[in-house]
């Protein structure tokens, strides 16, 4: 039974850290209606921009805020040279435009900062917590509140002004220009926010498995989250996270043993079909339904 719960837990908290890493695409797509498969890139150049600020010499919790300002710059940098050239091109170009970026940054990012894993300690001591014959990770404990509040944080600036104007840009891009709304601005701005939530994931994985290329496959399991959470739902990113997590840890504890590995993957991959299947717009996903 304790084995059970320690899965559990663990599945838990690992779910809430890939919510961190679904943050970023939910945030663009429910801010641009784009939909961002270069968000496992853009959480593995966060975590080697927060590891290449500490390699100055500076503080993690220095080095975390300018790291963001770095991730930030770039989502506006990739709106204004990429992006604003897709205007008026159908949706699946800028889903292919995302797929060569994460393509590009996963071969170009370690390339030039080296492809060793890079760690990054955030003053986390390694030693678990014991609650009776329970285990666990403080990383992920940490990184699952983490999560939790930059979800809060998310709910609460969709209900700003800021935030309105981008829903409604993601809503429809030439109502929104009518009324005066600047597109352009509120996709850079969604790109720079989906940044910020990359460097936040960046660093917590990097600081439980260093940071180099492997980073980038959390898109994988961040992309099973959004699809059972909801395409354009910031809580649905938790319950999917946690879902995912939970399933992705009980199920491969107690099959790996029997299947000899490599569970994890098809677990995930049944989720991200069965969803699609059944509930192609995720549990808490709005359905547009459209008259042909």
């Amino acid at each position: 039974m304790a084995y059970f719960i320690e899965l559990l837990i663990s599945g838990a908290l690992t779910g809430l850290m890939y919510s961190l890493v679904a943050l970023g695409f939910v945030l663009i797509y429910k801010s641009a209606g784009v939909p961002n498969l270069a968000q496992g890139a853009l959480v593995m150049t966060a975590g080697y921009a927060v590891w290449l600020v500490m390699a100055w010499g500076l503080n993690v919790w220095i080095a975390i805020p300018i790291a963001a300002a770095i991730m930030f710059g770039f989502g506006l940098v990739v709106e204004r040279l990429l992006l604003r050239r897709m205007v008026g091109q159908p949706v699946i170009m800028v889903v292919m435009l995302t797929l060569g970026l994460e393509i590009l940054l996963r071969g170009l990012v370690p390339g030039i900062l080296g492809s060793t894993p890079k760690p990054v300690d955030l003053g986390i001591d390694f030693a678990p917590i014991i609650i009776g014959d329970v285990f666990i990770n403080r990383t992920s404990l940490y990184g699952g509140i983490v999560a939790l509040l930059l979800v809060g944080a998310s709910l609460l600036f969709f209900r700003t002004r800021l935030g309105t104007k981008l829903r409604a840009v993601s809503d429809d891009h030439v109502s929104s220009w009518a009324v005066g709304i600047s597109v352009e601005r509120a996709i850079g701005i969604s790109w720079g926010l989906a940044g910020i939530a990359a460097v936040v994931a960046g660093a917590l994985w990097g600081s439980s498995q260093g940071v180099d290329w492997t980073l980038s496959t959390l898109l994988f399991p961040a992309v099973a989250v959004v699809i059972l959470g909801g395409v354009d739902s910031v809580p649905g990113v938790v319950v999917g996270g946690i879902l995912v997590g939970v399933l992705g840890t009980v199920i491969p504890g107690y099959l790996d043993s029997i299947a000899g590995g490599s569970t994890r993957d098809v677990v995930t991959s049944l989720i991200i079909l069965l969803t699609i299947m059944v509930r192609p717009f995720g549990i808490f996903g709005r359905e547009d339904i459209e008259r042909i």
